[in-house]
Order: structure tokens, then sequence, then C-alpha cells
């Protein structure tokens, strides 16, 4: 394994601190704030305030140091990190996935790993239970989307509770200033931070560094000066006795409460899921030198502050700044709230690419923004579509202590999400003992549940939001996910046998054209149905064909060596051809270079070296579609003297290609067209005929690689589920 200097690491460090720590960095903005607003904030004495901080500190150590640096951020899957990267884990070593054409020949990738110890009677019995029961891979499915759509609630509510809570600060200089006109600055700087999107984060990567770790020391220091100005005594607030008497004077007001506390790690999730662009090492090291210290003396400070201004319980952070600093902490401030506002916007879009990727959302225009900086994307719908949530939760709470509470219900979701895949990671993946597993889940599981119960009862008072966001987003999920599963079994259940093609040629009049044809399919093996919908009305095609089938893999990324998987459909006087192109859920699904010419290449080489060495046909397929896959990249056995006969065949079958190629290359798509079977169900017919048919018409158009549109040839065919 390569050695990554000290240097590179510390560099690495400090970069993840604009991009990683935004959000969880920000959180004192608004904690103290949320957790003493209603009922508690009747017992501002400073038992009280001790036991808040206590709960803060604890919550904190546990979850945000012992369980994602020490334990969680072990699970990474070849280097990412996230939701998608433990669920990725798990279908490949049980083989869970749902996800269509997935192939024994798919596990020979480089980052198709598995653990080299042989499993446990632990998980062999877990992999057996998936496998028997079908309904608990998919209820597990479910259970990750839940996840995810919590987190992309996330990405709506923190724009606006981070930017409306920075800007709020000014009304202590200003007090005359009405409420409408803080919305109305949170709005134009909203719409500003959106707007900026398109041009990609790495145009401004250079400023969220310095302005995190401004921010960071800033806090840290103001509350140095807070602890030894107004209490020395607050670091007692440390020990857990003060939790224990917390609970014992409030009772169910304490833990209601805890529906603010929580906000204490909020962001702790994206040290986690950013792991792909930074190193372990190097998030660990931000975390324990800068980060955990910093936020832990901030909180400490303030505090101690409050425990001499009970009054100011709603306005402490700003208060608590000392008059000769205000101004500059209150610009950083602002800048502040707005990388951590950035830093989770992207990750939505990461997490929205990875959904696109596993058929769970419908498809977007994806874009890469930087050449240099790889999963750095931006897609259009996405960003619009988290502006406009995020102004209509801005100027329709106009209160930060309602969006807190609806904050904390998608970040203790997301966390109790982790927790528990980490479980079944633990199992089936570390070959670990069960006891620890359940050790583990109830450990950090009951501590999250704690939390979610707490912010359940502030459901009527925001909490409500990210359910219902998160609903609709699963609705939409499921639905796309359901309708994709439903085509590929149609596409399965009738695609065409190449026997019947050849023998319906002569009574159609069939007859082949000069030119490739390129037949985009889903299909990888057989004939596609779309196709034979095709030939029937239409009794010609071209002299050369390739079927090319884009797909995904439960791996994080697919190299460009190991993209391509080559083999031959049917008899060689039929001249068709299949393509697979492979990528992973975090690939960006488009090709910068001239495909037909990669594909006509890795054709020839296939045609070149076909009788050179032995391959193996698919497993699964029956004798009619069995195939022989190639990956070009391949090295091959020169061949013997004899077989120069067929060397010679070879040949002449190249140059057929080359000269097809010159009569040019047509791409045929097919647009199947779903519609519900009419002894259906009223629901499968509305999620089918209206929600599936709506979600298709306004997508992007699939994944064809760089088609010109005026060698496109589309063929329409309504299939019934």
């Amino acid at each position: 394994m390569q050695k990554v200097s000290y240097t590179t690491v510390l560099t690495l460090a400090y970069q993840s601190l604009g991009v990683v720590y935004g959000d969880l960095s920000t959180s004192p903005l608004y904690v103290y704030k949320t957790t003493f607003s209603g009922k508690l904030s009747l017992h501002e004495d400073d038992e009280e305030i001790f036991g808040v901080l206590s709960f803060i500190f604890w919550t904190f150590t546990l979850i945000a140091l012992c369980k994602y640096v020490f334990i969680v951020m072990l699970a990474d899957d070849n280097g990412e990190g996230g939701t998608f990267a433990l669920y990725s884990l798990l279908c490949r070593h049980a083989r869970l996935s749902i996800l269509p054409n997935q192939e024994i020949t798919d596990e020979k990738l480089s980052e198709y790993v598995t653990e080299g110890t042989t499993d446990t009677w632990q998980s062999s019995a877990l992999k057996l239970f998936f496998n028997k029961h079908p309904r608990f891979r998919k209820g597990l499915l479910v259970f990750v989307l839940f996840g995810t759509c919590m987190a992309i609630g996330d990405g709506v509510l923190t724009p606006a509770i981070s930017v409306l809570s920075a800007v709020s600060g000014i009304k202590l200089k200003f007090t005359e200033l009405h409420d409408n006109y803080v919305v109305i600055i949170s709005c134009v700087l909203l719409v500003g931070l959106f707007s900026l999107q398109h041009h990609g984060t790495h145009r401004v990567a250079f400023m969220f560094a310095p302005i995190v770790t401004a921010w960071l020391l800033c806090i840290s220091g103001i509350g140095i000066y807070n602890i030894f100005h107004w209490n020395r005594r607050i670091f007692h607030a440390l020990s857990p006795v003060y939790m224990l008497k917390f609970l014992r004077s409030t009772g169910v007001e304490g833990w209601v409460s805890f529906a603010g506390v929580v906000l204490s790690i909020t962001g702790v999730e994206a040290m986690f899921a950013n792991l792909g662009h930074f190193s372990p090492l190097s998030i660990k090291m931000a975390f324990t030198l800068l980060v955990y210290p910093s936020l832990v003396i901030s909180y400490m400070g303030e505090a101690a502050f409050l425990s001499k201004h009970h009054e100011d319980i709603q306005r402490s952070f700003y208060k608590a700044i000392p008059e000769a600093v205000f101004w500059p902490v209150f610009i950083i401030a602002t800048f502040a709230s707005v990388v951590g506002s950035q830093a989770v916007i992207s990750a939505t879009f990461s997490i929205i690419s990875q959904c696109c990727a596993l058929k769970c959302f419908p498809r977007v225009k994806i874009v890469h923004t930087s050449s240099k900086i790889y999963g750095q994307i931006y897609i259009p719908e996405v960003n619009w579509m988290l502006m406009c949530l995020c102004l209509a939760v801005t100027i329709g709470l106009r209160d930060t202590n309602m969006m807190g509470h609806a904050y904390g219900l998608a970040v203790t979701a997301v966390m109790f999400v982790t927790t528990c895949l980490m479980a079944l990671v633990m199992i089936i993946v570390w070959k670990k003992r069960i006891l620890n597993a359940v050790a583990f889940l109830m450990l950090f599981g009951s501590i999250e549940l704690i939390y979610i119960s707490a912010s359940i009862s502030k459901i009527p008072e925001g909490g409500w939001i990210p359910v219902v966001l998160s609903l609709i987003f699963m609705g939409v999920m499921y639905i796309w996910n359901y309708g994709t599963m439903m085509k590929h079994q149609f596409d399965v259940e009738n695609k065409v046998s190449i026997n019947r093609i050849v023998c319906l040629g002569p009574s159609l009049g069939m007859v082949r054209v000069p030119g490739i044809g390129l037949v985009y399919a889903n299909l990888v093996t057989g004939i596609p149905p779309v196709f034979g919908h095709f030939v029937t009305n239409l009794p010609a095609f071209h002299k050369v064909l390739i079927f090319v089938c884009v797909k995904s893999v439960q791996v994080p990324h697919v190299s460009g060596k190991e993209r391509f998987l080559i083999s031959r459909v049917g008899p060689k006087e039929c001249g068709m051809f299949r393509c697979i192109v492979r990528y992973g859920y975090k690939d960006l699904q488009q090709e910068t270079c001239n495909f037909e010419n990669i594909l006509v290449s890795s054709i020839l080489q296939f045609v070149e070296t076909e009788e050179e060495c032995p391959l193996e046909p698919i497993t699964g397929c029956s004798s009619a579609d069995a195939e022989a896959r190639y990956a070009p990249d391949h090295t091959f056995v020169d061949s013997n003297d004899e077989e120069n006969m067929e060397t010679s065949l070879s040949k002449d079958e190249s140059l057929r290609i080359l000269e097809a190629k010159e009569s040019g290359v047509t791409y045929i798509l097919g647009h199947s067209h779903a519609k519900a079977k009419k002894s259906s169900s009223f629901f499968k017919k509305v999620a089918i005929d209206v929600v599936y048919a709506f979600l298709r018409k306004n997508c992007r158009e699939p994944d064809v690689l760089n088609v010109p549109h005026t060698s496109l040839f589309e063929v329409g065919m309504i299939y019934y589920v």
C-alpha cells in the first residue's frame, strides 16, 4: 500500500474543513435557542443549563467521535462512504442487489472485492435468511431509500436554518428591524447561493477552508473568554450526573427538549458521506484536532454566558459575543452558514446521482463541473427544486425554532439508518460475532431512537416537513424503481430468440442494409422485444448489428479498462454483437471520448482474438442465447500456424465491419410505454398510468452515449404490467 506523507494528510485535513465540516460547525448558531424553546424556557436556572450542556457534550462525544470516527468510517466501500456505500457492501457480500442485469462476470471487477475470511454461522444464517425472503430484500431497499430521502430533506432544511440563523443576528444591532426584512435578506442569500451552483464548487473551494477555520477559531476563542469571564464552574457540567439531575427536574419537558440537543450533531453524517473526496485519516485528524475541541469549547462558553444571563436564552449566541468583535464574527458566521449549506447541497447532488444509477430516481441531467476534482457535479433540476423548497420553508416558517424541530428529525433518521446498516455490515462483511453487532445497535441505536422520539413529538411544530418531503421522495423513488423493474421483467419474458429472427427473415422479406446499427437495450442476454417489434414492422436492419446495454453495478467506480464487455450474438454470418457498458454507482454515466470509435475498435479486437482464446459462455442462459464475454483489454496468446485459415476469415470480417462503419452508424433507441392491466388494482393503475407515466414523460431521455440526433432512430412500444 502506498504511503501518504504527513504533509499530504495535513493538506487534506485542512481542505476537508470547508467541504465536510461547514454544516457541523454552524450548529452553535441555533442549538441552545431551539433546546430552550417552549416550556423548558421556564426552567432557566444553572442546573438546567448544566444538564443541557452535559447532554450536548456526551451526545457529541458518543455519536460523532466514538460511532462515526472510530467505527463507521472503517466501513468504506473502496474508499467511498455514505448510506449507499454500506448498502453496496451488503449487496456484494450477501447478494442482496435487486438491480437488473447483474452477472457473475461483474464479480471479476477489480473493485468488486469481498473479505477473504470464511463466513461464520451468523453471517451464513443472515445471508440465507435474505435469500429465502425476497420481501426483506425489498424492505432493506425501502429502508435505505427512507434514509436517503431524509438526507435529501436535510439538504432542504440546512440552507434555510443556517442562513436564517446567521442573518437574524443583525437584529441585535438594529432592534427596530422587522422580521420580514430578515426573511427577505435570507431569501436573497439563498437565491444567490443556488444561482452560483452551476459554476461548481471548485471555483470557490479555496475560500471554504479558510472561512470554516476562521469560524472555528472565532467560536473557540469566544468560548474560552466566556468560560473565564462568566462561569469557570462550567467544566463540572461534563459530568453525566447533570444529565440525571436534568431529567429528574424537567421530566417530560426535558425529554421533548432533546429535539434541540440533537442539532449539535447535525452534519456528522457528512464525515462518512464525503469519505471518497478525502482520506479517512485526514477527516479524523481535522475532527479530533480542531473541530471537536472548538465546538465543545464553544458550547461550554455559551452555557457559561447563559448561566448569568437567563433572559437572553433566545439570543444567546450573538449576545455571548463581546461587543468589540461582534461585526467581524457576524460576517464570518454568515459566510460559514453559506459554506455549510454548500456542502449539503453538493452532497444532495451526489445522492441523487447515485439514486439514478441504481434505478431509484428519474433520469436527470448531470453536469460534471470539474475536470480535475472527481465527484463534483451539478444537477439543474434538483438545484432549482431545492431552491424553491428552501425559499418555501424560509418564508413559510420564518422561525428557526420550528426549522430546528424539522431538522432534528431528518438528522436522527439518517443516523439510525446508518446504525442499522452498520450492524448488518459487522455480521455479513466483517464476520464479527452477532453479540458485537447487537451491542453496537443497542448502544447507539437506543440513543438515536430517544432523539427520534423527541423529534417526533415536535411534528406539529415543524417536524412534519421532513416527514412529508421524505414520503413524497420515497413515493417517487419506489414507483420509478417498480416501473423500471417491471419494464425489465417484460423485456426478459418477451425477449426474441436469434433463431426466430433468422427463420422469419425469408417470410418477411428481410434485407440487410449497409452500415452499423447500435440497438440500445436493457438486456445483457438475448434480443430485446423492441427489436423484434422493429423488424416485424420494418423488415430491414444493418449488416453489422450491435446491441448496447448501459448498466450499473454494485461498486463505486469501474475503470475504463473494465468498462466494456464484448460478446457475439448468434452465428458469425449474422454479424451481431453485444456491448455491455458498465458503470459504478458513483460514476458519471457519459463518455467524453468518441464512443463509436472505441466500440468499433473493441469489436475488431474481439473478432481478431476470438479464435485465439477459449471463451466461456455466460451461466444462466439458454443455449440459444448463450454468449461468450470478452474484455477487450485482456492479453491473449498468439495462435498456432494451424489456425491461419480462421485468422484470415476473421480479417475478412474485420474488413466488413470497417466498411459498414464507413457507410454510417445508426442508433436505434426503444421507447417502451408502460400501462397497467385492466385487472390491476386501483392503486397500481394510479402508480403506473399516472405517476410513472408522468415521470417518464418529464424526465431526461435514457442514457445513450454521445448520440448524434441526425443518426437516431426511435421505436415505440407499449407493454402491460
